[in-house]
């Protein structure tokens, strides 16, 4: 059975509060049990680890427990050379998703150090962009005997 690691960078613990006409109503819960049901139907084994903190994101991927990720990093798409450089040392694909599309926001948010080492991107279709990148790794992947 394929194993996804969804990863969820800074902030998306606020989901369903913070900015909502940007992010929507979804709080993160709902979003991982949509998630979580999803990959049942595709045969896809899915573990979840959200955190504030770079250094735990990083530490999370060097575990290496998992076959491809979704990883969601938040800002840190913009700023963050190390967890670029954590998701190409471990040597495991990953699909980039965005609830919001990111080049029709602010200028800050055009750099983007994820984008050309994602298998994918998906941008800007909110809750249901994760469901789309569980559809591709199964795709990809395969699922198993879920």
């Amino acid at each position: 059975m394929t194993r996804v690691l969804v990863l969820q960078g800074p902030n998306l613990n606020l989901l369903g509060s913070r900015e909502p006409e940007i992010y929507g109503f979804d709080t993160l819960d709902d979003i991982h049990s949509e998630i979580a049901v999803r990959a049942v139907g595709l045969g896809l084994d899915v573990d979840f680890y959200q955190s504030n903190h770079e250094g735990s994101l990083i530490d999370r991927l060097h575990e290496r427990n998992f076959d491809v990720a979704i990883v969601n990093a938040g800002g840190l798409t913009h700023t963050s050379i190390t967890l670029r450089d954590a998701l190409l040392a471990v040597q495991r694909p990953f699909i980039e998703v965005h609830l919001s599309d990111p080049s029709r926001r602010e200028a800050f948010r055009q750099v983007n150090f994820l984008h050309d080492i994602a298998l994918e991107s998906i941008v800007g279709q909110g809750a249901r962009g994760y469901l789309l990148a569980l559809e591709s790794i199964a795709r990809r992947f395969g699922g198993g005997d879920g």
